[in-house]
């Protein structure tokens, strides 16, 4: 099952890009559990965590498009290094505010500011890839390993929150989030993938994009939905640590969902598959749903974590199969542009799941938010199914 990631790797620039990224990425993991925690400390209130988790979350899905637009015209190098400025600048204005107990508005504002300034290390990665290699096979497995490697960072993000939040408090993980973002961008900086970027000749001239494509539009909207499960799931397990009166181990689960998610994510790329990419992205998504609801079970600690384990899977070969139909929809031209609508997408699916979760779990706890989540997965898995039959 290695075997193709290992001669993927045979590359050394490759070799470092993979790596440079990892110090970059690893608030992916982080923030989302480290904001809600936060948050909830000081306030009490999953509701109010959820909805500041929201706002960062939807920060950066309002703006990433638009530093994508600015990737493909002028290169990445000038986004990349504001970014590791405005960044852990904003997260540090975020910690004060929560500190001091400011009006929700300066919890809002500053949260929305801290995701609208993320580094897009990952949508850079995912257009380089495309420039580099045109077989579908190896552009899979080099998709493959870098879904991996973010189920990495959900693993290792949330695990590292929780180490911080038992030693110190979670003012300790956004401190730790910001510092990893700023070294991350300055090593990326470095790589062979800023140096040789190649920016596209333009053919069309459009307002919208990538969105001009309606078969784009559609996949957009897909990809919103099913993350909705995403972050119905993020506060659902935050909620049952929570109930049981372990907070800390919310990292834990959600670790290991992503575990499970870093293995399926490995075995999909290791092969090739048939069958249409939507049909299989349909039948990612309806899985997803089934492995999302025993979670809603009255569970004790270890079994809840073996289904998160099981419930995780095929989320990393989900987000495999939508990058690869995101590179076989846009035009060359818009394709930074279109992965960060592809991740805003999913952002803002994550952003309204957390918020829809945080007011599910103050009235009917943890069980609504995980039955919610597996709704969500199989109503884009229709969706999914639908478009493969066009």
């Amino acid at each position: 099952m290695l075997k193709p990631y290992v001669e993927l790797l045979q590359t050394r620039e490759l070799r470092y890009l993979f790596i440079a990224s990892i110090v970059g990425r690893l608030p992916i993991g982080m923030c989302g559990l480290a904001i809600v925690l936060l948050v909830q400390s000081a306030s009490s209130s999953f509701t109010r965590a959820g909805a500041v988790t929201a706002a960062y979350v939807a920060g950066l899905a309002l703006v990433a498009p638009a530093l994508g637009r600015i990737i493909d015209r002028r290169g990445p190098r000038v986004v990349l290094a504001l970014c590791a400025v405005a960044f852990p600048s904003s997260l540090g204005v975020l910690l004060g505010a929560v500190h001091y107990g400011l009006s929700a508005s300066w919890l809002f504002t500053t949260a929305i500011a801290a995701g609208a300034t993320f580094p897009p290390i990952t949508v850079c990665i995912r257009t380089y890839l495309r420039q580099r290699f045109a077989r579908d096979v190896v552009l899979t497995t080099a998709y493959s390993l870098d879904s991996v490697l973010i189920e990495v960072m959900f693993i290792a993000g949330p695990m590292v929150v929780a180490l911080l939040v038992w030693l110190a408090s979670p003012a300790a993980a956004i401190a730790c989030a910001a510092a990893c973002a700023f070294l991350g961008v300055l090593l990326f900086l470095r790589s062979t993938a800023i140096r040789g970027w190649r920016t596209e000749k333009r053919t069309r001239s459009s307002l919208l994009g990538p969105l001009a494509q309606p078969r784009f539009i559609v996949l957009v909207l897909i990809f919103g939905c099913y993350a909705v499960a995403f972050g119905l799931t993020e506060i659902g397990v935050a909620a049952y640590a929570a109930q049981i009166n372990r907070p800390a181990l919310a990292g834990v689960f959600l670790g290991v969902m992503s575990a499970g998610s870093a293995f399926g994510g490995l075995a999909y790329g290791s092969r090739s598959w048939r069958g249409p990419l939507a049909g299989q992205f349909a039948l990612m998504l309806a899985i997803m749903g089934v492995g999302l609801a025993p979670l809603a079970g009255p569970w004790g600690t270890f079994a809840f974590g073996v289904f998160s384990t099981l419930g995780g899977i095929v989320m990393a070969p989900a987000l495999i199969i939508q990058s690869m139909l995101v590179t076989k929809t846009a035009h060359a031209e818009h394709a930074t542009e279109a992965f960060t609508w592809s991740t805003s997408a999913l952002l803002a699916g994550v952003g309204i799941g957390m918020a829809l979760g945080g007011a599910l779990v103050e009235q009917w706890r943890a069980p609504a938010a995980f039955s919610a989540a597996a709704i969500a997965a199989w109503i884009a898995a229709i969706a999914a199914y639908l478009l493969s039959r066009r």
